[in-house]
């Protein structure tokens, strides 16, 4: 395989599908452009054990798992927008407590977001990282969570490419 080449189911060693899918209702409302389109369709894959996710595409879906459970957390079906790009169309999360605890819609758009752009594509996404830290803290209700461990335990490191 080319460093190029996009990655596929085949490329990780045990991945398991969403065991119970749950809608999501809230979804981005980013247009991803197309070069971040082709980016998004080499996926990505964990390289060390501090970072969490592994993420390839089939068709227009974007699977994104667990890094070392290879469970599946969230499939994103993009769709084209006029005018060039694509968003996200409808998702489904993993809703089994065993696999993932969800805290709502609007922790799962955001994460979904926080995946495919920092992970995937390695922005520095500071708007959707603080947000991801004011979910965190407000369903938690404890004004006082460290950042850094916020995101490390949610996103976990994306190392370089």
């Amino acid at each position: 395989m080319t460093a190029n080449a996009p990655l596929t189911r085949d490329s990780f060693r045990r991945l398991q599908p969403i065991n119970v899918p749950r809608l999501v209702t809230q979804l981005p409302d980013r247009v991803w452009t197309d070069e971040d389109w082709d980016r998004i369709r080499r996926g990505y894959r964990a390289r060390d054990m501090d970072e969490k996710w592994n993420v390839f595409v089939e068709a227009d879906v974007v699977f994104m798992h667990r890094s070392w459970t290879g469970h599946g957390i969230y499939e994103a079906s993009f769709a084209p927008v006029a005018g060039g790009g694509s968003r996200i169309a409808s998702a489904v999360v993993e809703a089994d407590g065993q696999r993932y605890r969800s805290m709502g819609d609007e922790y799962d758009r955001l994460m979904m977001e926080l995946v495919i752009s920092a992970i995937v594509l390695g922005e520095p996404a500071a708007d959707l990282r603080a947000g991801l830290v004011e979910l965190t803290a407000r369903a938690s209700g404890k004004s006082d969570l460290p950042s850094g461990v916020v995101e490390h335990s949610a996103l976990g490191l994306r190392s370089g490419s």
